[in-house]
């Protein structure tokens, strides 16, 4: 199934990397969730991938039908759930997340801004932008290094560009 390069995204991003068997039983739900997700009834052609065991990705074409507010709603009622279910949280904005040779990690902001102290994370680091709104954003802005990014506003005093 193709998408538009327009179609909306959400990134749900895990405090913690999942395991192979947990991506596979939220993979699982969230295809369920978006063979099922609808917006005023009409059935929305979306779809759901788990990337480096720590993101959860919602993509909606809007050109067959639009998420809707309550639509929307569906979908963060569905992650709070399963938040709950795999102990996992996916709505803590302050958990930056970054490459570190080829693992992705987390910290709180505060441990962030650590590295960068210590220079452990720099301006050619990879950062992750989840603040992305279409598939043509998290393909070319998603994934970025932290001089590119949001990211260098917050801590701009911390770091030589």
């Amino acid at each position: 199934m193709q998408f538009s390069e327009n179609s909306r995204v959400w990134i749900y991003q895990s405090d913690k990397k999942l395991t192979d068997d947990v991506v596979q039983q939220i993979q699982q739900r969230l295809n369920g969730f978006t063979a099922e997700w609808t917006a005023h009834n009409n059935q929305l052609k979306a779809k759901a991938e788990i990337r480096y065991n720590r993101f959860l990705i919602l993509i909606v074409d809007e050109t067959q039908a639009g998420a809707s507010g309550c639509s929307i709603d569906k979908s963060v009622n569905f992650m709070k759930r399963l938040e709950q279910e795999f102990g996992i949280s996916l709505f803590d904005r302050f958990n930056l997340a970054y490459r570190d040779a080829d693992e992705v990690l987390s910290l709180p902001r505060h441990g962030f801004e650590e590295l960068l102290k210590q220079g452990s994370i720099n301006t050619n680091t990879i950062v992750y932008n989840n603040l992305v709104q279409n598939l043509s954003e998290l393909q070319t802005k998603w994934e970025v290094p932290f001089k590119d990014s949001w990211h260098i506003q917050l801590f701009r005093d911390l770091v030589t560009v």
